[in-house]
């Protein structure tokens, strides 16, 4: 399976690798969906809103093996702030037309 890096920071010093198998898990439970208002645009907030959302996911799933992987590796740990939220989202809007899901 591919991986891609995303950038963290707008200094370009901070990168999160993220796999196709995360990717999938995104595509599969809709996280991305509804996620921004109306302006399109990602703060801290945003990140928040997901990070609850997945939570009560996990919740709801009993603990998904792809979604804790989702978690550990992307959307919980250190780097992940608002700038490397929009890199994700990009990557994965790239990543839709690049597998042809539509």
């Amino acid at each position: 399976m591919n991986s891609y890096q995303i950038q963290a920071n707008e200094k370009g010093s901070r990168f999160i690798t993220v796999s196709e198998e995360n990717l999938q898990t995104i595509e599969k439970y809709n996280l991305l969906g509804d996620l921004l208002n109306s302006t399109g645009f990602v703060d801290q907030k945003t990140l928040d809103k997901l990070q609850l959302n997945v939570r009560a996911l996990l919740e709801n799933t009993n603990g998904k093996p792809e979604l804790l992987g989702l978690c550990q590796d992307v959307l919980f740990q250190d780097n992940m702030k608002a700038f490397a939220l929009y890199q994700l989202i990009k990557l994965y809007i790239n990543w839709r037309q690049e597998t042809n899901i539509n």
